[in-house]
């Protein structure tokens, strides 16, 4: 009987999808219900709402958030890619004085252009949990703040310190552009169906104004940094792709620059490179035990002897 049982489970959902409360939900689109509603108030506690915010929730599935968002805000504009799930919240909302605050769009969020919002809430997807956060922390006008939910190692990434196992370029860009901290756990069994992972919960506020920083720039230089976070960065600009890409960005840089800056023959870019990390003591640093001051010291270091990452 048991046996007979799994397999009708089996049978109506696959190994992608899950029945429950009749709605069949999709793992393939990272649909993990929020059902305990004292961890649903605890995230919107912590999202602190007036009634003048407009709110952005990505994902919001059957409206277990959104509702009591709703009641506490403006508007919602809730970002969904499952039609069944659209239908599911209009459905609930449908005859109640919260129709009219409840603005739904349709479609793939990294792919659409973010709307004005004042506070962001998500039960993110895991799958595109990282392109999400810089289309986040990149978006402008500023919003307040953003109390998102990830899986919890991801969680643990953005809020890493310089010599903490986890610290990585996620890490550093994220905090380059936000004031990030953990708000709470999320065990398994909070959801439906429970994923493989425990979850956790962080805020996220953007650093306003934002760094006078060129991003694109920034994120180059860190990410050669961050290939081999425990070798030396001496080590990470010996490699051939590396002084490729510097030697062909130097002689773009020197051409285009007004008046030229005339490049000798003899030029040697790894010989530069290797001097500017030598006369500015990161010659034996480590991107694992990096700060943020001593990447954008570096980078200026760069920037300054006509190297450019982009």
């Amino acid at each position: 009987m048991p046996q007979d049982r799994k397999r009708k489970r089996e049978e109506g959902g696959g190994t992608a999808q899950t029945r429950a409360s009749g709605i069949v939900f999709n793992k393939d689109f990272g649909q993990h219900i929020l059902k305990n509603p004292l961890v649903v108030q605890g995230i919107i506690d912590k999202a602190a709402l007036r009634s003048t915010d407009i709110v952005l929730e990505i994902g919001p599935g059957t409206g277990n958030m959104t509702v009591r968002m709703l009641e506490k805000s403006k508007r919602v504009i809730a970002c969904e890619v499952d039609m069944r799930m659209v239908a599911e919240l209009k459905k609930r909302v449908m005859g109640t004085p919260f129709q009219g605050k409840l603005e739904v769009k349709i479609g793939d969020v990294l792919k659409s252009e973010l709307p004005f919002f004042d506070v962001c809430v998500a039960n993110m997807p895991y799958q595109i949990s990282s392109p999400f956060v810089f289309k986040l922390l990149l978006h402008r006008p500023f919003f307040r703040c953003a109390i998102l939910m990830f899986q919890r190692e991801f969680a643990q990434r953005l809020v890493a310190k310089p010599g903490d196992t986890l610290y990585c370029r996620l890490s550093v860009n994220t905090q380059l552009l936000s004031r990030v901290s953990m708000v709470m756990k999320v065990g398994k069994n909070n959801f439906r169906p429970p994923p493989k992972v425990e979850s956790s919960v962080v805020r996220i506020e953007p650093i306003n104004p934002a760094p006078p920083i060129d991003f694109d720039e920034w994120d180059g230089l860190v990410r050669i940094a961050f290939i081999r976070k425990n070798k030396t960065l001496a080590a990470c600009f010996r490699s051939k792709a590396v002084m490729e890409l510097l030697d062909k960005n130097y002689k773009i840089f020197c051409a285009s620059s007004k008046p030229p800056i005339f490049v000798p023959d003899d030029f040697d870019i790894r010989e530069h490179v290797q001097t500017l990390l030598e006369e500015n003591d990161f010659n034996d640093k480590r991107a694992r035990s990096m700060s943020i001051d001593d990447f954008c010291r570096l980078l200026k270091c760069f920037n300054e002897a006509n190297v450019h990452f982009h």
